[in-house]
């Protein structure tokens, strides 16, 4: 844990030289902390290129301290704040956090390149049960129970998805949650899908250069039309990662280690 400027009970995990031309913001998804990078920090591709990283927990997952204001927006500014004192130059999102990486860029308060892990454009692309259960979380009493009872089955229901050797430290982290904190925290993410419909134009119309990276078998849905609209930005790159699920950080650090030395070759030019 990092008590670095005040900011205590955050957990940050940094690697790579200090005195690196660029620095990788790294954000994990929901439920996650940076134990989910730690493969993709250690990439042999990554040290090569003299990258420096610091991978950053959204507050309030893993059970550090939540922020007051559990939104989209919110933590876009805390991120963009925190990307301009640690000097990171290139923001790396997965899922949750490539979220934030879109309204970053959108809003203003970081200005790209952005590496998109498994972003979600609109709410029809989220997976269902996360909907079912924020329907199901707003209703007195019953909420609380479903939030409980889903985050104490996740480690189980996802050890599938990670590498054997860490399934039981990943899966044990995703357990780690406040079933309280994570039911705010979904109601104001889909508030925020649906103010905006879609991200798609929010994204191409900030002007940052983006990579949209999915794995071939992403549970997390990509429309038609949204699909044209990025192929239509000329900032925006899409890659799509083979073998790998919604976790290609962990399931294909090799190749997603590529594509953040391409940002990072990018923002050199």
């Amino acid at each position: 844990m990092s008590t670095e400027n005040g900011r205590t009970g955050w957990d940050i995990r940094r690697a790579g030289p200090e005195d690196a031309e660029h620095r990788l913001l790294m954000l994990p998804g929901g439920m996650c902390t940076t134990e989910f990078y730690a493969d993709l920090m250690a990439e042999p591709a990554l040290a090569q290129a003299r990258l420096g990283m610091v991978a950053v927990t959204l507050p309030g997952f893993g059970r550090t301290p939540p922020p007051r204001n559990p939104t989209i927006e919110n933590y876009a500014r805390l991120m963009g704040e925190f990307a301009t004192e640690a000097g990171c130059d290139v923001v790396v999102g997965h899922s949750y956090g490539a979220n934030v990486a879109i309204e970053m860029v959108a809003a203003g308060t970081f200005s790209g390149p952005v590496v998109l892990l498994s972003p979600t454009f609109s709410r029809g692309d989220e997976a269902k049960f996360l909907g079912v259960l924020n329907s199901v979380g707003r209703v007195p009493g019953l909420g609380a129970l479903a939030w409980t009872v889903m985050i104490k089955a996740l480690p189980s229901a996802m050890r599938k998805e990670f590498p054997p050797e860490r399934a039981d430290a990943l899966s044990a982290d995703l357990g780690n949650n406040d079933p309280g904190f994570c039911r705010l925290l979904v109601r104001n993410y889909y508030s925020y899908l649906d103010q905006h419909r879609s991200l798609v134009d929010r994204l191409c119309a900030s002007g940052a250069s983006a990579w949209v990276v999915r794995g071939d078998r992403d549970d997390i849905g990509l429309t038609v039309a949204e699909a044209q609209g990025l192929r239509a930005c000329p900032q925006v790159t899409m890659v799509t990662v083979p073998d790998a699920g919604h976790v290609a950080l962990v399931q294909q650090p090799a190749r997603i280690a590529e594509v953040l030395v391409a940002a990072a070759n990018a923002k050199r030019s």
